[in-house]
């Protein structure tokens, strides 16, 4: 299926709900998640969100950026929401596969009161890893064919 866009920054938090911190790499983790983040082990291992997204927020008037809205893979060039359940991803050296579009968030979500909105409930994606591997920003993210993942 080809390249379908990059990693711009990668994320890790210590409490569920909160913003995450912009870090260097992660490791991701098959059946866990990303190794140090509050979801690891939860059944949204991984959260990914575009940069696209984040300036949408920024064109309203919010100062946004990586990690603010909880999200563990910021991402540029690939329309997450559009991605069909069961899409395995190359990202560095891991494969994951997403597993829900979007989610139910608490009227307002701690997300929506620190920044001021969230689009993480129409915009961003959740995937469990299916193999490991490290992540780091500027890796490519490659969409597989059925099969290949």
């Amino acid at each position: 299926m080809g390249v379908a866009g990059r990693v711009e920054a990668v994320c890790v938090g210590a409490r569920t709900g909160a913003r995450k911190r912009p870090v260097e790499s992660v490791t991701l983790v098959a059946g866990l998640g990303v190794a140090g983040d509050a979801h690891a082990g939860s059944g949204r291992q991984v959260s990914l969100l575009a940069t696209e997204s984040l300036d949408k927020l920024r064109a309203k008037g919010l100062q946004v950026g990586p990690g603010d809205l909880a999200e563990n893979i910021t991402t540029s060039g690939v329309e997450l929401p559009t991605l069909a359940v069961g899409t395995v991803l190359r990202i560095g050296g891991a494969l994951l596969e997403v597993t829900q579009i979007g989610k139910e968030c608490h009227a307002p979500c701690a997300i929506a009161r620190q920044a001021g909105e969230c689009v993480m409930p129409t915009e961003g994606i959740f995937a469990r890893v299916k193999a490991g591997g490290e992540v780091r920003a500027g890796d490519e993210i490659t969409a597989l064919a059925d099969g290949e993942g």
